[in-house]
């Protein structure tokens, strides 16, 4: 079993099958809209640019899971992203990422990388554990995911490389990124 055994819907309500993308490297990103880290978008479109004719494919999937910061419709999600980040890689439909309703394909992410920890030595990375074990200890059980802006690296066979928490940039990942296009 690899990702490209996993469909899902683009933003705009087409199906697709994420065996369109084999060959590909993908970086596959929970995202929010209303987010401490929502600035991410920036770099990950900054990696998308980089790279696409590499082979680098972000795929983006808003979620309202997290302290409800992608309360916008997919419409709404979509145009924020593009006037806020010029974000030109795929976004797909708000998707639910953990919990008895997450997208298949999420939980298949989190079985092959679970959940490690957040960094210590990262200054935001004590402050999320902190606030997760205050407001919502729940999340930090088992290996689902913890917040938005996690992201996964899949390789050009749609096998998953690494996870990276919410206080791993994604320029913080170019050589990983690099190494495997």
């Amino acid at each position: 079993m690899s990702v490209y055994d996993f469909n899902a819907r683009t933003i705009d309500g087409k199906d697709v099958s994420l065996s369109d993308y084999k060959g590909k490297v993908l970086l596959i990103v929970n995202t929010a809209s209303k987010c401490g880290f929502t600035p991410q978008y920036y770099e990950l479109q900054k990696l998308y640019q980089a790279y696409a004719d590499k082979g680098l494919v972000v795929l983006g999937f808003p979620s309202n899971q997290f302290a409800e910061q992608e309360p916008g419709s997919n419409e709404e999600v979509q145009q924020f992203c593009q006037i806020n980040y010029g974000v030109q890689f795929p976004l797909f439909e708000k998707t639910e990422v953990r919990g008895n309703k997450a997208h298949p394909l999420f939980n298949y992410l989190t079985q092959k990388a679970p959940f490690q920890g957040f960094n210590p030595d990262h200054p935001i990375g004590g402050k999320l554990q902190a606030i997760l074990q205050e407001k919502f200890p729940e999340l930090l059980e088992g290996d689902s995911i913890k917040w938005n802006f996690t992201k996964f690296l899949v390789n050009r066979e749609g096998e998953v490389v690494g996870r990276y928490e919410p206080t791993t940039t994604p320029l913080e990942m170019k050589a990983a990124i690099e190494a495997l296009l």
